[in-house]
């Protein structure tokens, strides 16, 4: 066991603080990560605020991981110290069901483990990438291609493989219509992959406040939600739109802007239960769905494919004695577009 600074929750709804962490031993597998950043993601403040359920405490979150491999277990092939690495969502699963197989491990049938708030194999807590190492076996680990920034690459690992998954599942191409609502964390890397996709990109945003950024970051169109007209303009308009906000959403106006046979993807999660009419599905046989990060093929492909197209997160890098205020401040929609900890600051 190795003992590591960390900022950690100790209650729920807690503020943050500064801890140590216990770190286990570099197992045959495993690959020990010198942490160099470490984003924040709403679900980050979700699990700390028990919004979602009952948590684990003493939390540590962070699934946005990107680092430097430090040390390799005897059996690692994959890695080799000096690489750079990053870490998801995920540490691992069972490896052996139909999912895991098909590298899909986020679909686990026995359940994968969380990178944070969740308990592993050995019966540990999992605690995430708001410390100053992680260790974590080697078929959970993604390379960080040379052409991404570690800093901008950090909040890929969560906000770019969830939506890059439902894009590319449902087709986001040349020719296609889509619609991304909501321009915050997980909404502005959307527009920029949906962008690079060949998609004709629109942002559903409360207002017009970020059109400019919308604009900047790959969309063609900008429309704000709060104008009952443009849910009158746009009507029957789109082959795919992709939801990333948390807030309840009326699904029966956001339907009605879908063409026949068009799926509106979800991937922001309401704390609170939302309701529809299936009438806005059955007229137009149309699709209301969700999408669950990816698994650590896709994951690593995402990663390629933003490379390839220079896409990394907009990031604001902060010190961990600003995690507490940065909280408040995604909760207030006051960052553009994700919070960065220098995990140098620990």
């Amino acid at each position: 066991m190795t003992t590591v600074a960390a900022y950690a929750a100790p209650a729920a709804k807690a503020p943050l603080g500064r801890t140590t962490i216990e770190r286990r031993a570099v197992r045959e597998f495993d690959v020990l990560i010198d942490i160099k950043f470490a984003g924040i993601c709403h679900t980050d403040i979700h699990q700390v605020r028990e919004s979602w359920g009952e948590a684990i405490f003493p939390m540590v979150p962070g699934h946005e991981i990107a680092g430097v491999v430090s040390e390799v277990g005897p059996g690692v092939t994959k890695y080799k110290a000096g690489d750079r690495v990053g870490v998801g969502c995920l540490v691992d699963s069972c490896r052996e069901c139909g999912y895991c197989k098909a590298g899909q491990e986020q679909h686990c049938v026995r359940g994968s483990v969380q990178t944070y708030n969740a308990i592993g194999k050995d019966g540990e807590p999992t605690y995430g990438g708001y410390s100053t190492h992680v260790v974590v076996d080697e078929n959970f680990v993604v390379h960080i291609p040379d052409g991404l920034a570690l800093d901008v690459a950090a909040p890929l690992l969560c906000a770019g493989i969830t939506t890059y998954a439902p894009l590319k599942q449902w087709g986001a191409a040349p020719g296609k219509k889509v619609a991304v609502i909501g321009l915050g964390g997980l909404g502005h890397v959307g527009v920029k992959i949906a962008h690079a996709l060949g998609a004709e990109v629109t942002v559903l945003s409360q207002s017009l406040r970020k059109e400019d950024d919308g604009l900047k970051l790959g969309a063609d169109h900008y429309y704000a939600t709060s104008d009952p007209k443009t849910f009158e303009e746009l009507a029957g308009s789109f082959d795919l739109i992709l939801s990333t906000v948390s807030a309840p959403l009326d699904f029966d106006a956001y339907l009605s802007l879908l063409r026949t046979g068009g799926a509106l993807v979800n991937v922001g999660v309401p704390e609170e239960p939302v309701s529809f009419y299936p009438f806005s599905l059955i007229r137009g046989s149309k699709i209301l769905a969700g999408s669950l990060i990816g698994g650590i093929p896709e994951t690593q492909e995402m990663l390629a494919f933003c490379a390839e197209h220079g896409i990394g997160a907009e990031i604001e890098r902060i010190a961990a004695a600003e995690i507490n205020e940065a909280y408040e401040r995604v909760t207030a929609s006051d960052v553009r577009y994700r919070f960065v900890i220098d995990t140098a600051t620990i």
